[in-house]
Parts: structure tokens; C-alpha cells; sequence
């Protein structure tokens, strides 16, 4: 997993995993939620890559978007 760089610093995310078609987000508490094309969907999933990717804003999307439409938790 590749840490979460955190620029908000008050992020409950830790880390991600990008794959071609899933993200794997770890939160703080240690949780693994795996988010896919099919849940949450495509738009949904790009816009969660750039957010880790970027460092910023990847909780906040999920608290408010994407909320508890992940395909499986680990």
C-alpha cells in the first residue's frame, strides 16, 4: 500500500492500493474497504484515484459521495 500523503492533515485515510479497475483504501483505524467499477462505479472510482494520487480530499469524497457503496471490506 502506498501511504496517503495527507496535505488536509486531518485525513482518515492512511493508504491505498490503485489497480486497474479497484482502489483499496485503509483507514486510520486500520480497516481495508475496496472500492471497484461496480460499486462505487466508474466516475466514482476515477475521481478516487486522483484524490489519492493527489494526496487531498480522498475522506472527505468518500464521507460525502461514495459513503457505504464499497464492493468488500477486508
Amino acid at each position: 500500500m502506498t501511504p496517503y500523503a495527507n496535505l488536509g492533515g486531518d485525513s482518515g485515510v492512511s493508504s491505498y492500493e490503485i489497480g486497474s479497475n479497484f482502489i483499496k483504501v485503509q483507514f486510520s483505524t486500520g480497516a481495508v474497504y475496496v472500492y471497484d467499477d461496480v460499486k462505487p462505479g466508474t466516475s466514482d472510482l476515477d475521481q478516487m484515484k486522483a484524490l489519492a494520487v493527489s494526496g487531498v480530499g480522498l475522506n472527505s469524497f468518500i464521507s460525502r459521495h461514495v459513503r457505504s457503496n464499497f464492493a468488500y471490506k477486508e
